[in-house]
């Protein structure tokens, strides 16, 4: 009776066990392991990192990048006429090696925060000296070194992730381009 007992414990715990796995093989049929990259269900924002090297200046951008995820951006998620911290989370920052000119104003070689206000017809960026911010909630005007239009160009289509990019435009000139939704927005920098 002993025997029989155990032989019934044992079998029941192996029924269980394999129930499990079945259980986890129907849920996965069809389905092959995916890459961290793959899985990016676009639920949140990722941290990113633009790097260039123009002429003798390198460049980094640090930003979170949000999707858009069918939500309405300009203007909504993004209130036009307010300081945005031009990503998530912590404040994006850029960082240039060498000293830079933007709009006839020279900023010396640093680590700075790179804010927008979007408007819709036109936006004006900000290159502030307090970089390690959270959201723009400690933002303040005083510390601008910068501040410059810029015309928003329509995309031809959606960028889902926000997107920073650095650009070689020739003759000691590059530019700096933000991309989200059907929006970019571009900042010329003159290298000296």
């Amino acid at each position: 009776m002993k025997y029989i007992f155990a032989i019934l414990i044992i079998a029941s715990f192996a029924f269980v066990a394999c129930r499990g796995k079945n259980e986890n093989a129907a849920h996965e049929h069809g389905t092959e392991a995916k890459t961290e990259a793959e899985v990016d269900t676009v639920k949140k924002s990722i941290p990113k990192e633009e790097h260039a090297q123009i002429g003798g200046t390198h460049f980094t951008v640090k930003y979170h990048a949000p999707a858009v995820r069918g939500r309405t951006i300009w203007g909504g998620l993004v209130p036009y006429d307010e300081v945005w911290v031009t990503g998530a989370h912590s404040a994006t920052s850029i960082e240039f090696d060498k000293d830079i000119t933007v709009n006839g104003t020279k900023i010396a070689a640093g680590k700075y925060a790179f804010f927008t206000i979007p408007g819709k017809e036109k936006w004006i960026i900000i290159i502030n000296s307090n970089w390690d911010q959270h959201l723009a909630d400690d933002y303040d005007s005083k510390d601008d070194i910068l501040r410059a239009e810029s015309t928003p160009e329509q995309l031809p289509s959606v960028q889902e992730r926000l997107m920073y990019s650095i650009t070689d435009e020739g003759n000691a000139t590059a530019s700096l381009s933000v991309s989200w939704e059907k929006i970019k927005v571009t900042l010329p920098i003159q290298l000296n």
